[in-house]
Formats: structure tokens, C-alpha cells, sequence
């Protein structure tokens, strides 16, 4: 898999990043409840959690962007793998992140929408969306039915995912991903390059056009396969939703933490993988 398919497939996997419910009692709880216990059970109560969880599947194919595979590493990979991305490691990281970002007031104002009967259903097609890696013949088939979608629901589909990164965050996101593991894998010995960071950045950026419209492409197949079973005013009435200012806001915040989450990891298993001779030179 290339890294533009990747890209791709992890704009796809971002899409649905923060819609889950919220549930009224996280934010009446008694005094006694520290912030971090309501942060837990934001975790919990969005699906957000899931979604953190799920950037583990994204490990694989990092090795993809110098060349290599995981069978390159052998034994050690699944093991290496396995503690970079611990799932209560990153859920640790996304609870610091949160401390610092979402607010009382942005919390309030989200419940509104996700304690409701449509935010509910909701998170359960979007956390069982989450874990599932799509393989060739699944891919063809969502692609399939993204094409043959009517206008209507092809525009709310469009409509919804637009709001979903209004600020253009992803595209960007994406490059400084790579870049970032690009450059550890560099001065981890994992390559014979010597990267340049600024180098890299204008090179990802000629090619952001094109990876744009793929991008658009791949976020909309992955939304008719993830919304399927919701009719299309459901669909209408999220994007009225996400395109308030204030939630708009929160998605940019959970955009970050997830970022910044699958950056650093990436940049860990990079370090880690050097340390281990790949498989092929044993």
C-alpha cells in the first residue's frame, strides 16, 4: 500500500473521528468526580476512545513509506508494534491532550446534539466502523456503492464530511505525519537518506492537489459504507450539527489530539524499529 493510499484510508478513518453520544450524566456528575474521571467517560461515552484505539491498525503500514514491510523485522515487529501502540498508552495521551484543549462550555454545548436518539445511532455504526480494515474486495464493493449513490445523499454525505474539517486541518495533518516519520526513521538508521525536513514538506505540498481530490473521493466512499443504515435527513441533520462554530471548534480539537497521537507513535515505532536488524539482513 502506498502512502497516498494510506492517506486515503486514513482520511477515511479520521472522517468519523468525534461523532458518538454524549450521555447527560457525564456532565452532572457529583463533586466529587475529578475532570479526569469526566474526560474518561467522554472517552467512553463518544466513542472517541474506539477511534484512538484504532490507530493502532494504522501501524503496518508505516514501514511502507521506507520501502519496507513488517515481515522485514520478523519476530519483533508484532511485538514492537504491540507496545508503541498500547491502547492505554495512547488513550493516556488523548486524556493530557484533553485536559489541556475541550472546556466545560464545548462539552455542554456537544451533549446537546450527542445525548439525542440520532447521536446515539450514531455511534453505534461509527464505533463499529472504527475497527474494521478493509481489504481489497470490500474496498471495490464500497467504492461501487459510492458511485452509485443518489444526488441527494451523495451531496449530504459531502455536505457532513466537509464540516467535519473546515479548517483544512487533515490534508496538512497528513503530510506532517509522514514528514515526522520519515525523519525518525532516518536517524534511526531505518533508511540510506538523509532527510531534510523543509525539503520534504515542499515535496508533499506539490502533490497536494492531486492528493486533495483523493482524499475528498476516499472520505465520501467511506462515509456511504460507514452511514448506510441512516436514512438521508439524519445525515442532513448531523452536518447542521457539526457546522455550528462552537462544535466545529471541537472537531478541530479532537482532530489535533488524534493527529498529534498517531504522529508521536509513529515517530516511536520508528525509533523502536531501529534497534532491531530487519529480518532480510539476519
Amino acid at each position: 500500500m502506498t502512502w497516498r493510499n494510506e492517506v486515503a484510508r486514513l482520511r477515511g478513518l479520521v472522517a468519523v473521528l468525534v461523532s458518538a453520544a454524549f450521555v447527560a450524566s457525564v456532565f452532572v456528575a457529583p463533586a466529587r468526580a475529578t475532570e479526569r474521571d469526566r474526560l474518561v467517560a467522554f472517552l467512553e461515552v463518544t466513542g472517541f476512545g474506539v477511534a484512538i484505539d484504532s490507530i493502532a491498525q494504522t501501524a503496518e503500514d508505516a514501514p511502507a513509506m521506507i520501502g519496507m514491510t513488517p515481515q522485514d523485522f520478523g519476530p519483533a515487529w508484532s511485538r514492537i508494534a504491540g507496545e508503541v501502540f498500547d491502547s492505554a498508552l495512547m488513550r493516556d495521551m488523548a486524556l493530557d491532550m484533553l485536559e489541556e484543549t475541550l472546556d466545560v462550555g464545548m462539552l455542554g454545548h456537544a451533549a446537546a446534539f450527542y445525548a439525542s436518539d440520532l447521536g446515539q445511532r450514531l455511534v453505534e455504526v461509527e464505533n463499529a466502523s472504527h475497527m474494521q480494515r478493509t481489504d481489497e474486495d470490500a474496498r471495490e464493493e464500497a467504492e461501487a456503492r459510492a458511485a452509485a449513490l443518489p444526488p441527494e445523499r451523495r451531496a449530504a454525505l459531502a455536505r457532513m464530511n466537509a464540516a467535519i474539517d473546515a479548517g483544512g486541518m487533515i490534508e496538512r495533518a497528513m503530510r506532517e505525519i509522514q514528514v515526522r516519520f520519515l525523519l525518525a526513521a532516518a536517524d534511526a538508521g531505518l533508511t540510506e537518506d538523509d532527510f531534510d525536513a523543509d525539503m520534504l514538506r515542499r515535496l508533499l505540498t506539490q502533490g497536494a492537489g492531486e492528493a486533495r481530490a483523493e482524499m475528498r473521493e476516499a472520505a465520501l466512499v467511506s462515509a456511504a459504507r460507514t452511514y448506510r443504515s441512516l436514512p438521508t435527513d439524519d445525515l442532513r441533520a448531523y452536518a447542521l450539527a457539526l457546522e455550528h462554530p462552537v462544535m466545529a471548534r471541537v472537531y478541530e480539537l479532537m482532530n489535533a489530539v488524534q493527529f498529534e497521537i498517531m504522529a508521536n507513535r509513529f515517530e516511536a515505532l520508528a525509533t523502536r524499529l531501529g534497534e532491531v536488524p530487519p529480518a532480510r539482513d539476519l
